[in-house]
Formats: C-alpha cells, sequence, structure tokens
C-alpha cells in the first residue's frame, strides 16, 4: 500500500512538480504561494534542478520561458495579481507552442486586493489569459490530493499539446494541509525520452553551419497558420472535460461550484439531503475546456434551479453556467469575494433562501 503523508497544499504542488520531472522553477514571492518557490529553493538542487528566484513575476515567466525551449520540464507559480504580470509570457509561449506549467494560488481582488484566498481570476484563467485569444487546459483541484495529481499529470497534457497549462487553486487549498499519496519520482530515461521528443525544436546551441530551430513567427502569413493550428488542437479537448457529478441521479436543486467552494457546497448538499430535499453538486474540475454538456443535457423537468456558489464577486462562473442552460431553470447566486471565505452556514442559508425561491 502507498504510503500517505500529511502535506501542505503549496509543498505538495512543488514535491508533485519534482517528481513529474521539473527541474526548473523560477519565481518571485507572493502571498499565499509563497512555499512553493521557498519548496523548490531547498528541493531542486538535491536533484541537479536549477531554482532563480527573479527580481519580478515579468523576469521569473521569461525565464520558464526560455527553460521549456530547451525541452526540460519546468514550471512557474504566483498569485493572482502576480498571474496578471505573468500574462505576456504565457502568451509567448503559446504562440512558440511551448509546453509550460505554472500555478495560480488565488487571493482577493482587483489590484493588489487582500493576501487571503479568493477565486476571482475564473476569467483571466479560461477567457484571457493573455493576448491573442489563445486558450490552455486549466485545472481545478479540490483537495490536496487533486494538487498533486493535476500537478503531476499537467506536464505530460502540456508536452502532449505543446501548450501551456494551468493549475488554478486558491489560498485555502494552498495553505491547508490534509493526507497526500505522492507519484513515483519519473526516472532519468524516461525523462530523457520525454527531452528526445522535443529534440527538433529545443534550442540548446547548434554545430556551425546548422540551421537552428525558428519559432514560427508574424512574418507573412505565419501567425495566422499558428493560430489555425491552434484552433484545431483546441476542438480535440472535448476528451479531456472532466467534471464530478455529486447525487445528482434524482437532483432538483443543483449545486455549481469548483474547488474549495465545491468541497463546502458538498458539505451542503449532504445537509440538504437529511433534510429531504434532492440537492445534487456539479463540480467542473477542468474549467477550460467547461463541462457545458454536463449542464445542457439536465432533465430540466425535475431540476428546479441552479445554486452557483463561488468565491468572486460579481460572479465569474455563473457566465459559463448560463450559457449553458439557455435559461431553462433560475440560476442563483451565493458569494463572497475578497479574501472573505464561505463557510457552511452561509451556503446553507443561500441554499433555503434560494430553495423557497424556486421550489
Amino acid at each position: 500500500m502507498a504510503e500517505r503523508v500529511f502535506m501542505k497544499g503549496t509543498e505538495a504542488i512543488a514535491e508533485a512538480a519534482v517528481r513529474a520531472g521539473c527541474r526548473f522553477f523560477a519565481g518571485y514571492p507572493i502571498t499565499p504561494q509563497n512555499e512553493i518557490p521557498e519548496y523548490m529553493a531547498r528541493r531542486l538542487p538535491e536533484l541537479g534542478g536549477t531554482f532563480v528566484q527573479g527580481e519580478s513575476e515579468v523576469a521569473s515567466v521569461n525565464m520558464l520561458y526560455g527553460a521549456v525551449s530547451t525541452g526540460i520540464r519546468a514550471m512557474s507559480s504566483s498569485s493572482s495579481c502576480g498571474i496578471s504580470l505573468y500574462s505576456e509570457g504565457v502568451s509567448y509561449c503559446a504562440s512558440a507552442r511551448l509546453p509550460a506549467v505554472y500555478v495560480n494560488v488565488q487571493r482577493g481582488g482587483p489590484g493588489i486586493g487582500a493576501i487571503q484566498p479568493a477565486q476571482q481570476d475564473y476569467f483571466q484563467a479560461t477567457k484571457a489569459s493573455g493576448n491573442g485569444g489563445f486558450r490552455m487546459i486549466v485545472l481545478a483541484p479540490a483537495t490536496v490530493q487533486e494538487c498533486v495529481d493535476m500537478t503531476y499529470e499537467a506536464f505530460d497534457l502540456a508536452e502532449r499539446d505543446q501548450n501551456p497549462v494551468l493549475i488554478l487553486t486558491d489560498g485555502v487549498m494552498g495553505t491547508m494541509m490534509e493526507p497526500v499519496v505522492l507519484p513515483p519520482m519519473k526516472t532519468d530515461a524516461e525523462l530523457a525520452a520525454c527531452k528526445a521528443k522535443f529534440a527538433d525544436r529545443a534550442i540548446v546551441g547548434h554545430p556551425l553551419g546548422k540551421q537552428a530551430y525558428c519559432r514560427p513567427g508574424s512574418v507573412g502569413d505565419g501567425q495566422e497558420q499558428v493560430n489555425i493550428a491552434a484552433d484545431a488542437l483546441y476542438k480535440t479537448w472535448g476528451k479531456d472535460v472532466r467534471v464530478e457529478e455529486f447525487m445528482m441521479d434524482d437532483a432538483e436543486i443543483v449545486f455549481a461550484a469548483y474547488g474549495i467552494s465545491a468541497r463546502i457546497s458538498k458539505v451542503v448538499v449532504k445537509e440538504l439531503r437529511k433534510q429531504g430535499v434532492k440537492a445534487g453538486l456539479i463540480r467542473p474540475i477542468t474549467v477550460s475546456p467547461f463541462p457545458y454538456d454536463t449542464f445542457d443535457k439536465l432533465d430540466f423537468n425535475r431540476v428546479k434551479g441552479i445554486l452557483d456558489v463561488e468565491m468572486s464577486i460579481p460572479a465569474q462562473m455563473k457566465w459559463d453556467v448560463e450559457f449553458a442552460v439557455k435559461g431553462r431553470c433560475p440560476i442563483g447566486e451565493c458569494l463572497r469575494s475578497g479574501g472573505q471565505l464561505l463557510t457552511n452556514d452561509q451556503v446553507m442559508a443561500g441554499a433555503q433562501k434560494f430553495i423557497k425561491e424556486v421550489l
């Protein structure tokens, strides 16, 4: 039986990245993700890897660009306003089709906002992580174990698609501690095989007189061809949609929530069931691509309403829920923001109020 260890979310993310083969990390301090670079600063030198504290977020994300250009597995992390400064560099990675992995441990906003947890970067993550209309797979863990599993897999997804991948978590998930089972360490042979797949594009220096690989650019129709190829990639992501449906077989009241808000909602769903209310939960695990079909295929003769639960004011994920539902049932809100945490009691009160309105 695999050994379980007790770890903080941020440190679990860092260890999972190391075990996935990450051998370069660049980052800049910002609460509440500081333990990721702190952990990497200690851990990477033990494996012959490299940690760099950039002089800024802008410097860090461009170091990430440079590292993944050589074919090694690399990662960065920040929080909310820091992630905003990543946008140009991530856009460059998307244009050059580079498999960058990065993490957003969300905090309150807009602006510098609050250092406490929030879920106010949903639009940024899923709709506009940078200029040019590129898209990414965005994974949203709801447990520390999922933080581990999704980080470990993110490198494979990024390399499969030659495209950036984002882990979208928050300050609650980052700072809480839970038991986890850690994945195996990638062997040197496995990492060499991964790097070999990238050899024809890797910028590692070339013998005199040999043509080096040139990234797709904006000369002539070059950039448009890059965008056409990217669009074709995005259309294959239907197979990557992940969603949890909890107690949905006969649900009349449906909670829609991701990440920590989904954990809270699940507790309330169980309590409402004890009270005789047929409640259920839909939890997007990939918030990009979003599980539109799960909402679209609900039996709206049975479902009386959907309650969107998120730590964001105004609501953000609700936009995607509304797009899928197309007005076929009422959609309510239970929200906090700016670092103010949702509680079980608050979600229960919001649910009871909504139930009276729709049942």
